[in-house]
């Protein structure tokens, strides 16, 4: 197999989310792939541009929400992702709850949803990223198997440069690699 050296940005795979804030006493929503965990304790990150409505929402409020939404959804979705809260009301585009936890919407239609306290937050060129602990978290149960998310029954879409993707099918399972004799 022979590599080839390419542009020097990141071209995914990533999970795509719904980040969620208050702003001005509404809901609103921002589709991102720059999230992820930060450690094994129950902390995420999310990095939004400085200059996104959901932005302010989250440091106006110091919550913000993480939400998996379907691959069913990928129009909803990119729609937040392509309209900004700055100028357009995205309230209604998904139905929203709230968990008295913290002040941050989360989206009814997606199968799962973190509502993260913000712990800490970095600027980073024309980004802030902002790390949260999460304070609660829900799951649509037929996604459930043994009380944990199965991905192929949330059907999360994952987001590259050239469009998003859904997944089918599980391929292996984590840290099972059977340790031979060498």
């Amino acid at each position: 197999m022979t590599k080839k050296k390419i542009a020097n940005i990141p071209f995914g795979p990533y999970i795509t989310v719904l980040a969620g804030a208050t702003v001005n006493g509404k809901p609103n929503y921002a589709t991102i792939g720059a999230y992820g965990v930060v450690s094994q304790k129950p902390v995420l990150y999310i990095s939004l541009k400085n200059s996104h409505c959901t932005t302010a929402g989250v440091v106006e409020n110091g919550f913000f929400t993480v939400n998996i939404p379907t691959s069913d959804e990928i129009e909803k979705t990119d729609y937040c992702g392509t309209v900004s809260g700055n100028k357009v009301d995205k309230s209604s585009v998904f139905e929203s709850f709230y968990d008295e936890a913290g002040n941050a919407p989360m989206i009814k239609e997606c199968p799962v949803n973190y509502l993260c306290k913000v712990i800490q937050t970095i600027p980073i060129f024309d980004f802030t990223m902002f790390i949260g602990e999460i304070v609660a978290v829900y799951a649509n149960e037929e996604c459930l198997d043994n009380g944990r998310p199965n991905a192929l029954k949330v059907k999360p879409t994952v987001l590259m440069d050239t469009g998003y993707f859904d997944l089918n099918n599980k391929v292996g399972s984590i840290f099972k690699v059977c340790s031979g004799n060498k």
